[in-house]
């Protein structure tokens, strides 16, 4: 695939008249790097790129309570920058923290974003922010995408020291096999600084501003795919060394001495990983790595995700415990019970003491041993004069008056227990998506809609079939059924978004209030599996409950290398009249 990005992406953050990579540009406070009323430090490092310089433009005169599309209300201007403006809003809709940049229609640059902006809302990588609108309206262009209030910019991260290595390890992993993804769909980013990633508080790694924040610069590269990889080199060197890797300071960082050039992050301080470390450099070294080992460059994103994985995994540091306070022994298990102590101010006296008695040898104790028997005689001989008379009355009962055995009568016969047979699909009064981290919640009504056509479908994820191996999705997902009230339960018919999927079925107890986590569905209907196409089953005998989830724990390959599932349609099958 060539190297040149396409006109919906514009990547790369490069100024013609600037320094070359190892100069930094200076800091600029520029609204589209914003979370949580923040702005970013400073422009990338610019290199074979070219930054248009966008034709003077005013920013949208807008105020705090406006409305857009009579949903996003405007609660707080981020920056105003260079024609366009960045807010915190507020999805009135969804009732939900959303993040809008806004720019004028006739902006240079407003058709490059809106083509970049719905480009990246076509990806749907749960590893990127995601755009949720892009929207040409009243003379002015928007973009809407997520606002993670949880989240924490790697820029105030790295502000209070360097990372550990399976933080920094994790850190590079996530991010080149995210932008390896993306590149091959075409999509580069181009603005990968620290403020441009963000840790959830489940430590996964989010990217925002995917082509978009390239396009509202005017930002272009012939090498899109060098200029990502040099960058997420810097955002690894940064993270073990707090060191900006060229000369001038950027993003809170201080750079590195003037007329030494690049030097190893070992070099720099002492401790940091060696793997880790030759890594950054092979990325950002583009005419080659570090002497010791010379191994060849990292050119693109998936050369330098191949080379993350073909190094030893680096494990969480052992958690520290307090040691407990030494076990103190009591004068018992000391041997001093019952001896005597020195008069004060006397000398040692060596007495001993007279041992206590042994148990119940005193005129009491031997009274209630010799009481305790008689009580267990008379209970035994109770016990078995009641075993007698129960015995005695069952031979009574099952002889008849002359003594023979009776014989049933030739009308009766004996009773069996026969299985339930599944009878019509129960009414479903709501269902939910399952997980620490839903995945499209709002399309799970289309797995009980009676449409076979419409489905609840996962996001595609790549590397692993289990959600992409990440921590957000280690529960897997699914949907949960509430049936509205109580109902017996005799069988399920579930047709599968397509075969291969590892699904469970687990039922909460009738006493359940709206579980969430698989601890609160107790009983298992069908064993965690590979299904096909559809999933049958009936209860041997029926099951009272009101809620059921089917829980995905592995995807299929979708055939593009990634993996996606999902439910077409969901049946609770109820007991027959």
């Amino acid at each position: 695939m060539a190297e040149r990005s396409t006109a919906a992406v514009d990547v790369a953050d490069n100024g013609g008249d600037e320094p070359p990579a190892a100069d930094a540009a200076k800091a600029t406070a520029d609204g589209v790097d914003t979370q949580n009323g923040r702005a970013a430090d400073g422009p990338m490092p610019e290199k074979d790129g070219e930054r248009r310089k966008a034709a003077p433009a005013a920013a949208p005169e807008l105020h705090s309570g406006h409305k857009l599309a009579r949903r996003y209300r405007l609660e707080e201007c981020v920056t105003r920058l260079d024609g366009f403006s960045s807010w915190r809003a507020m999805d009135e809709k969804l009732r939900r923290a959303v993040g809008v940049h806004l720019l004028p229609a006739d902006h240079p640059r407003a058709r490059a974003v809106l083509a970049a902006a719905r480009s990246s809302a076509l990806l749907g990588d749960p590893r990127f922010v995601h755009v949720l609108d892009a929207v040409e309206e009243n003379d002015l262009v928007y973009v809407v995408h997520e606002w993670l209030p949880d989240a924490t910019e790697l820029t105030a991260i790295l502000a209070s020291g360097p990372l550990e290595p399976h933080e920094a390890y994790q850190l590079v992993t996530q991010v080149s096999q995210a932008m390896a993804a993306a590149h091959r769909e075409g999509l580069a980013h181009l603005r990968l600084t620290p403020s441009a990633i963000l840790r959830t508080s489940t430590g996964q790694y989010r990217i925002r501003g995917l082509a978009v924040n390239a396009a509202l610069r005017g930002i272009t590269s012939d090498t899109p795919q060098r200029a990502d990889t040099e960058a997420i080199g810097a955002l690894l060197y940064a993270a073990l060394t707090q060191r900006w890797p060229y000369e001038d300071d950027a993003y809170g960082l201080t750079g590195l001495p003037k007329g030494v050039g690049l030097i190893a992050p070992d070099q720099v301080r002492a401790g940091v990983h060696r793997g880790l470390g030759e890594l950054a450099m092979r990325a950002l070294a583009n005419d080659g790595a570090t002497a010791s080992r010379q191994e060849p460059p990292c050119t693109t994103p998936e050369e330098l995700a191949k080379a993350v994985a073909a190094m030893p995994r680096i494990r969480p540091p052992e958690p520290a415990f307090t040691a407990p306070p030494e076990y103190q022994h009591t004068t018992y298990q000391q041997g001093s019970y019952g001896r005597p102590q020195p008069h004060p101010g006397g000398p040692g006296s060596h007495t001993m003491a007279i041992p206590p008695p042994p148990p119940l040898q005193s005129r009491t104790g031997r009274v209630l041993k010799w009481g305790v028997a008689a009580l267990l005689i008379a209970a035994l001989g109770l016990g078995s004069w009641q075993l007698a008379d129960t015995l005695l009355e069952r031979v009574k009962g099952d002889t008849g008056s002359n003594g023979s055995n009776q014989q049933p009568k030739s009308g009766d016969a004996p009773k069996e227990n026969k299985p339930t047979t599944p009878g019509k699909p129960l009414h479903i009064g709501n269902v939910t998506t399952f997980g620490k981290e839903p995945i499209k919640p709002e399309d799970a009504d289309k797995a009980i809609d009676g449409n076979a056509d419409s489905a609840w479908i996962t996001l595609v994820f790549y590397g692993y079939a289990n959600f992409g191996n990440l921590d957000s999705y280690d529960d897997g997902s699914g949907i949960i059924v509430d049936l509205g009230s109580v109902q017996e339960v005799a069988g399920l018919d579930v047709d599968m978004y397509a075969a291969g999927q590892k699904v469970e079925v687990r039922a909460a107890s009738p006493e359940a209030s709206q579980p969430r986590s698989l601890s609160g569905f107790s009983h298992e209907v069908v064993k965690l599996t590979t299904v096909g196409k559809n999933l049958k089953t009936t209860l041997e005998t029926p099951l009272k409950t009101r809620y059921l989830v089917i829980h995905i724990t592995s995807l299929p390959s979708d055939s593009s290398g990634g993996y996606r599932g999902g439910i077409n349609e969901i049946k609770v099958l109820g007991t027959a009249e």
